[in-house]
């Protein structure tokens, strides 16, 4: 299983914990990561991935998050492909690093995409991506419902 994860993504397990929905999507997650780090399924990273987590200024939270996006097993070169694609999805509203990251994700066959960015997840649906786009604890209730 290749699995693409957007920054909120990566970041939710240092978010603030208290709200029931993000405590949710933190264990989601970590359990997701727990089972890239065992090499049952593999985590991508790629270049706007490197590129946004540069730009956290907490340099506290860029180390926690760091540590976590460590356990990438595949990195992605962004390529003239990826932008070409990104911006057909631009055209359907999606922000500029997010259709980057769905270009990425598709381009590189990931079988899913998990971000925690809902609207993101709603523009998704209304573009011609081909990789699933969903919310991380959506994906794993589905993924371990079949095991």
């Amino acid at each position: 299983m290749r699995i693409y994860m957007d920054v909120c993504c990566l970041s939710r397990p240092f978010d603030d914990l208290s709200q029931s929905r993000i405590y949710l999507e933190a264990e989601a997650v970590l359990s997701i990561i727990s089972r890239c780090e065992s090499g049952e399924w593999t985590l991508l990273s790629s270049g706007t991935i490197d590129f946004e987590l540069s730009q956290i200024a907490n340099p506290e939270k860029y180390e926690c998050i760091d540590a976590i996006y460590s356990t990438a097993g595949e990195h992605v070169a962004v390529t003239a492909q990826h932008v070409e694609r990104a911006k057909e999805f631009q055209s359907f509203g999606v922000r500029h690093f997010d259709s980057l990251h769905l270009a990425i994700a598709e381009g590189t066959r990931a079988d899913v995409f998990l971000t925690t960015d809902d609207k993101l997840v709603r523009m998704a649906l209304k573009t011609d991506v081909t990789v699933k786009a969903l919310n991380p604890v959506t994906w794993l209730m589905e993924v371990t419902n079949n095991e």
